[in-house]
């Protein structure tokens, strides 16, 4: 069973009335709420309080939705962060563009309130309440951010930071394939000096360390944890 207070919620829109209106709604149902009225309002907010989702515009003042939605997947702490897109561009390579930013779902405005309502709470349901804890449990992998340390069935293997971040960042969403290009955006944040070669060296120390199984090479794409 969700508990609502403990999940927190920011709104990223230019439209004042929509803004304040979702933001009524949502706090009635006790979610924690924050707003921003531009893209760069909005990257301060989110790396502050760290939501578990992000309502996002596209068209908005000093920077659009979707460059703020590429900043914040090349944040490693926000990768658990789910970002909707609630816009009135309906146009499909703008959606495109969202997906390929890193969005998870996309909403075309106008909806009445109600509407808004439930598809937020559909998308609220995939969310862990507990999943910014410093304790994450993947199948028989537990993961403590704290002390940067991994155990599987009860054997406790120290990882450095960046092979520690790498498989955190394959945990985020087990199944999911990261292309190299993606890697590298969010663990090394766009060091050219770094190769892709560097990325498939970690991939095979990670291997060494927790074995085989669980991460998963797609050729000419890039990598994916199955737990």
């Amino acid at each position: 069973m969700l508990n609502n207070k403990n999940l927190k919620v920011l709104i990223v829109d230019d439209d004042d009335e929509f803004l304040q209106d979702l933001r009524h709604h949502l706090q009635k149902e006790k979610y924690q709420v924050y707003t921003a009225a531009s893209g760069k309002e909005a990257l301060v907010t989110a790396r502050k309080e760290n939501p578990q989702l992000i309502i996002l515009d596209i068209n908005m003042p000093e920077m659009d939705g979707v460059e703020v939605c590429r900043h914040i997947r090349e944040n490693p702490e926000l990768s658990n962060t789910i970002v909707c897109f609630f816009t009135n561009c309906n146009e499909n390579y703008t959606q495109i563009a969202a997906f390929e930013a890193g969005g998870d779902d996309y909403i075309t405005k106008p909806l009445k309130p109600e509407v808004h309502l439930s598809r937020l709470r559909a998308i609220l349901k995939r969310i862990d309440p507990d999943s910014h804890v410093p304790i994450t449990i993947i199948g028989d992998i537990t993961i403590d951010r704290e002390k940067f340390l991994i155990i599987i069935k009860d054997e406790k293997i120290e990882l450095p930071r960046k092979e520690f971040e790498l498989l955190e960042l394959l945990c985020s969403k087990p199944g999911r394939v990261f292309s190299r290009d993606e890697i590298l955006n969010s663990i090394w944040n766009k060091d050219f000096t770094v190769i892709h070669r560097t990325i498939d060296v970690h991939i095979s120390k990670l291997r060494e360390k927790i074995g085989e199984k669980y991460i998963k090479t797609v050729k000419g794409i890039g990598y994916k944890f199955e737990g």
